[in-house]
């Protein structure tokens, strides 16, 4: 007769861990998917790059200069390779077409872009819900166990958020009383700080 797999309990518990440890961290280390205008940017780049160094070899300019700028060609190859191509391509045959305002201004744009990271609310929501979908696909003692418990962990989340979020409207508020809820909140420990402060986005 076969052996029975049991079921690994642990499973529900590591992905709130997962989930609270993305919090705790901050989302600096999680970047959204590059856009349309961020792959347009790195593909725009390499070519900037790639005309610059045949300027600088066609006009016999010094060989750091032209070093340079094969190097920074090279090195653009790797911005658009982790980027992906984009669905359209920006005007760059020419200078004239590289130096374009639509150009910088499409720079300008992907700069602001790439400083934009995840809501680590969001982040832990979906990652609590992708758990509770899994849940309930396996089904059985296992998954209903699973799910309760990670639709718990979920409306803590929840309750932390509305928490934190009503913390700062009250300092926003009340600027005259933020000294003395700094001084109320002393007692916490260096964990829960870093924890609050990454999920009020500090």
């Amino acid at each position: 007769m076969p052996r029975r797999l049991r079921p690994n309990h642990s499973v529900p518990f590591l992905m709130v861990v997962v989930a609270l440890m993305t919090c705790g961290a901050g989302c600096d280390s999680l970047r959204l998917a590059p856009s349309e205008q961020q792959k347009q940017n790195a593909w725009l780049h390499n070519r900037t790059a790639a005309v610059a160094a045949e300027t600088a070899r066609a006009e016999q300019s010094s060989r750091e200069l032209q070093a340079l700028t094969q190097l920074s060609e090279l090195q653009s190859r790797a911005f658009t390779s982790y980027c992906g191509l984009p669905q359209e391509y920006p005007p760059a045959e020419t200078t004239e077409q590289i130096l374009g305002e639509s150009n910088w201004q499409l720079a300008s744009a992907a700069t602001t872009e790439s400083a934009q990271r995840p809501d680590p609310w969001q982040v832990a929501d979906s990652v609590l819900e992708f758990g509770i979908g899994l849940g309930a696909l396996l089904g059985g003692v296992f998954g209903t166990r699973a799910v309760r418990f990670l639709r718990d962990a979920r409306a803590k989340s929840e309750a932390l958020k509305e928490i934190v979020e009503g913390n700062e409207l009250f300092k926003k508020q009340q600027p005259s009383q933020a000294k003395a809820f700094k001084t109320a909140q002393q007692n916490q420990s260096p964990h829960t700080r870093q924890l609050v402060a990454a999920l009020r986005g500090a």
